[in-house]
């Protein structure tokens, strides 16, 4: 990172280089998944496929904007660890993407129903099964401003340690 802050790159452009980086690996895990599920498991989309993937573009937009801030705002590695454990692992078990939140009781389900990946979950589910979505346009809200607030703080907090 010292090599590149005597060059002319900017932070801004160093996160979305990295941005992009996990973009593709996104990419190539979703392809393999689906293909994957469709093979062996003989699962079909019952919705629009381009609503998934609009749904699904967005969600992994706002879910890797809150790592490049957790990689802004942490003093090292470690510390960095530790946040994105926190923020991630809670997100992923009660979004609904591990356990069906209707299990879940109404209290919980509307705590969780903040999270960025809990509104994208929704999304998803509802574009891959021809449901309505309820409360698309709250979701999408919700994930947009997380993304845009994650890639603001990111950028603004960003060293070059």
């Amino acid at each position: 990172m010292k090599r590149f802050q005597v060059t002319p790159v900017s932070p801004a452009k160093l996160l979305l280089v990295e941005f992009i980086i996990y973009v593709i690996y996104c990419i190539v895990s979703m392809l393999t998944l689906f293909s994957a599920a469709m093979l062996f498991w003989k699962i079909r989309m019952h919705g629009s496929f381009l609503l998934f993937l609009g749904s699904w573009l967005l969600t992994m937009v706002s879910t890797l904007s809150i790592g490049l801030l957790v990689g802004g705002i942490a003093k090292n590695r470690k510390s960095a660890s530790v946040i994105a454990c926190i923020l991630y692992f809670p997100m992923l078990i009660f979004s609904g993407a591990t356990l069906p939140l209707e299990v879940m009781p109404v209290a919980m389900q509307k705590i969780i129903g903040m999270f960025p990946l809990t509104q994208g979950i929704q999304l998803m589910k509802a574009a891959f099964l021809g449901l309505p979505a309820e409360n698309a346009l709250l979701s999408i809200v919700v994930i947009s401003a997380v993304a845009l607030i994650c890639f603001g703080i990111a950028i603004t907090c960003f060293k070059w340690e």
